[in-house]
């Protein structure tokens, strides 16, 4: 599928800015291009700091659910934590439960089991709570949507407290709260935080941030945990702006210093250096093996190894998830192999794939929807066989509303819930064709929705490129979701010579000539014969491209790293 390549025509005054912050009118640009606006924003983008975060005051309720954790603690109330099965939930415990336990509440934690419990609380969680005499429930990264499961818990003579970050439930224009002695979640409609987008666990870490306020504990120990702040917003893919782009690059900053023996012990088996990670590490290496608990056993042992101070058992857990997401992405390949054939031999021509993988694990459905998207970019349901029929994920594309259309066709649903861009559902398995049907039957979607539109950030000449600029543009990490890693673009470079690298033939060595006659090296991570079949005879190609440094023996030259090309 050929890509449409985009270039960005935001408007601003980038020389104004490029000499208001001493950056090039190529960062300006960048930064514009990014969604950051005005003087203040730019300031706040490059040099955010500790003070420029929200005060937590500033959360509906969270003053109010800090006295009743303060009175719980004082009165010795016995205080359940329940979360989430991945790595914000799991983070979000972390977060509560070792800042309960510095108060000294007597506390403990819960997390549903991914396949036998479903997200969040329910009943059953709620009736062991009863049974062990906890009086208090103290909700993460979920419960603002369990409405019966808490009116049940309120009966129960339970003290509710509530910490999300979930949509809320409206009906008529009006929030349906649960009925929580106090509910904090930036996406009341009455509450006043200014930036809506914080993960489950940053909501947490702001009502530790009062609760230590209350208690007069030093600031410092409430800093000393931003890492796990930073590593749910990364791993729950939470737009890497405003507030949340300074409490990640504060996290990854403050990694060396982290008092967790385990997480130090999970970067280690993969073989990463923690004073250099990067959001790219967390997204793609720490996260998915935090998260690989609670998809293929508990996440309660991702939870173990972020609390365990004994190096042995540390370095056990750590083994034993690392080991779990390699198992997890063998299994993905797998799935993702099947899922492709059937999309290839069937349903090439659908405008929403649907695809039924029976005997996949359910925990990996929504990962290979997302696989499927990327590589046809099309909306993308993958379902697997659950205990009382088919159960699945979606992902979806810019001009597909994933929620919508599964409103328009919840007659065959059991269960649905999500957003434009990701949804889950259960249906009886004798519906899964029917709703294949009626999925395509209703899309409106047209062949121009499926090309996918690659965004540059401006057409740069390599003559451009110096050391000092790509030192400039390392200050705009950290890179990820609504702050992706810039991309420029240059047409017709001569290529003077290609070569395969690397044991697994996964790289080619380019060097390129520009049109104004700049010699410049680069490199393509990618197959490496695919590519040179693909270049055939072609001597001229043009490429999006990141530029950066090449270090060796000593020596220091520039280069570039080709993302996309086309040869001509």
């Amino acid at each position: 599928m050929t890509a449409k390549w985009m270039v960005y025509a935001k408007k601003a005054d980038f020389d104004g800015l490029a000499r208001e912050f001493s950056i090039s009118p190529v960062t300006a640009r960048i930064i514009r291009n990014r969604d950051v606006c005005g003087s203040e924003a730019v300031r706040k983008y490059l040099y955010g700091s500790w003070e420029d975060l929200y005060s937590p005051h500033m959360l509906k309720d969270a003053d109010w659910a800090a006295d009743l954790l303060l009175e719980a603690v004082r009165a010795g109330k016995r205080i359940r934590i329940v979360g989430d099965y991945d790595i914000d939930g799991v983070c979000s415990v972390y977060i509560l439960y070792k800042a309960l336990t510095r108060l000294g509440a007597c506390v403990d934690y819960e997390i549903p089991d991914r396949i036998r419990d479903g997200y969040g609380i329910n009943e059953t969680i709620v009736e062991a709570a009863a049974r062990d005499g906890i009086e208090v429930i103290l909700t993460c990264d979920n419960g603002i949507a369990a409405l019966s499961q808490l009116a049940k818990a309120r009966e129960a003579g339970m003290t509710v407290i509530v910490t999300d970050h979930h949509e809320v439930i409206r009906e008529n224009g009006q929030d349906v709260l649960p009925p929580a002695d106090a509910v904090v979640n930036p996406k009341r409609s009455d509450c006043g935080y200014p930036w809506k987008e914080i993960c489950g666990a940053v909501a947490a870490y702001k009502l530790v941030q009062i609760l230590y306020e209350r208690r007069e504990i030093p600031q410092k120990e409430w800093r000393d945990m931003v890492e796990f702040a930073a590593i749910a917003t990364v791993g729950d893919v939470m737009r890497l702006q405003d507030e949340n782009r300074i409490l990640v690059k504060k996290g990854l900053a403050h990694l060396p210093d982290t008092a967790s023996v385990g997480l130090r012990c999970l970067i280690e088996k993969n073989n990463l250096d923690i004073s250099h990670i990067s959001a790219y590490h967390i997204g793609f290496v720490i996260g998915p093996c935090l998260n690989a608990g609670g998809r293929l056993q508990t996440a309660k042992l991702a939870l173990q190894l972020l609390l365990s101070e004994e190096p042995e058992e540390a370095d056990r857990l750590a083994q034993e998830l690392k080991d779990l997401n390699d198992q997890r992405k063998d299994m993905t390949a797998r799935g993702v192999e099947e899922a492709a054939r059937q999309v290839e031999e069937w349903y090439r021509d659908d405008k929403v794939l649907t695809i039924f993988l029976p005997d996949c694990h359910e925990s990996l459905a929504g990962i290979i929807a997302g696989r499927l998207r990327e590589r046809y970019h099309k909306p993308s349901f993958v379902l697997t066989r659950a205990e009382d029929g088919a159960k699945g994920s979606g992902r979806s594309i810019e001009s597909y509303h994933m929620y919508q259309a599964l409103t328009e066709v919840k007659e065959l649903l059991t269960k649905f819930g999500g957003h434009p861009m990701a949804a889950g559902l259960s249906l009886p398995e004798s519906q899964v064709d029917a709703f294949r049907r009626a999925l395509n039957e209703k899309a409106k979607l047209t062949e121009e929705d499926f090309v996918p539109k690659i965004w540059i950030d401006a057409a740069m000449p390599f003559e451009y490129i110096t050391e000092p600029l790509i030192r400039e543009l390392e200050q705009l990490e950290p890179f990820g979701q609504g702050n992706e890693k810039p991309q420029f673009a240059q047409k017709g470079l001569r290529i003077r010579s290609a070569r395969v690298l690397g044991k697994n033939r996964n790289a080619v060595k380019l060097s390129l000539l520009s049109p104004g006659g700049m010699p410049m090296d680069a490199m393509v991570f990618a197959d490496g014969d695919a590519f040179m079949e693909e270049m055939g005879q072609s001597r001229q190609m043009d490429a999006i491209y990141y530029p950066g440094i090449h270090e060796y023996n000593g020596s220091r030259s520039l280069q570039v790293v080709i993302r996309e090309w086309r040869f001509s």
